[in-house]
């Protein structure tokens, strides 16, 4: 008995063919963006900065200054820096205690990044329709301040990511507390604690108190537009958010708070 052979339709297999070109196509193109930022990321890891001189070595000047400088020579002015660099040892409690508070009040718990508070922020975000909020924490912060600039993009920010982990790895808390404090702007031409609080109230960054403190910690975030010539009422609402949460976080009593709010700011 003879067997038949198995017929196959010509058609069947066309479509089969086709089916496998059209996901080995579609593979190909999900597979190379992936590809690309992870070549990407490896350059950005690659050509980014060594951090650990900073162990045992303060910076000369940072990115942001540099910036800064550019842009007052473009406008035609001489580029100042008014800056002292001091020991964190040197530097209030309250001060310490504001800026934690203010800037990154899970500084000492996490690995350089609250992810926390970006998931707040894109959330906030997306529901105002704009960046009404951000996450940076201080690590970040002394990332961007000390190797790159105010750009805003996506490869500003991987670059800072990136920067941020090395930081956290090469660098003890404290320390990276301690460059924060000298480095970050607190005004036209002014650097550092120890600068701001001369600048503004005429002593030294370890005779600040919970006022003054607060105060100084509420020009952060926009130091060139939040200052007490131009703009204290902002200011001084920002000021009373950060003794509230320092109240919050137990550093400061009911009584210690409404003294600090009620506190008139002299400025020098």
């Amino acid at each position: 008995m003879s067997e038949t052979p198995i017929q196959v339709d010509e058609s069947d297999r066309d479509d089969r063919r086709r089916r496998l070109w059209r996901r080995r196509n579609i593979l190909i193109l999900l597979s190379t963006p992936a590809a690309l930022l992870i070549i990407y990321l490896t350059y950005l890891t690659v050509s980014s900065p060594s951090v650990k001189y900073l162990r045992d070595q303060n910076p000369d000047a940072t990115s942001l200054m540099h910036q800064r400088f550019m842009e007052a020579r473009a406008e035609g002015k001489e580029p100042k820096r008014i800056q002292e660099w001091i020991s964190i040892d040197d530097v209030s409690a309250r001060i310490l205690q504001a800026v934690i508070m203010g800037e990154d009040a899970s500084f000492y718990t996490h690995n350089g990044f609250d992810f926390h508070e970006i998931k707040e922020s894109i959330r906030t975000s997306f529901e105002r329709g704009r960046i009404a909020r951000g996450a940076s924490t201080i690590t970040q912060q002394t990332a961007k301040n000390l190797f790159l600039s105010t750009e805003k993009s996506l490869s500003r920010k991987l670059k800072e990511a990136i920067l941020a982990v090395r930081l956290e790895r090469a660098l003890s808390k404290r320390r990276i507390l301690e460059i924060y404090l000298n480095v970050i702007e607190w005004g036209p031409d002014i650097y550092g604690v120890e600068a701001a609080a001369r600048v503004y109230f005429g002593k030294h960054a370890r005779s600040l108190d919970a006022a003054e403190s607060a105060a100084l910690v509420a020009m952060i975030p926009n130091p060139r537009r939040l200052q007490p010539a131009t703009n204290l009422k902002s200011l001084k609402v920002r000021q009373e958010r950060v003794l509230g949460w320092m109240k919050m976080a137990g550093h400061l009593t009911e009584e210690e708070y409404q003294q600090a709010v009620n506190q008139p700011l002299r400025f020098k």
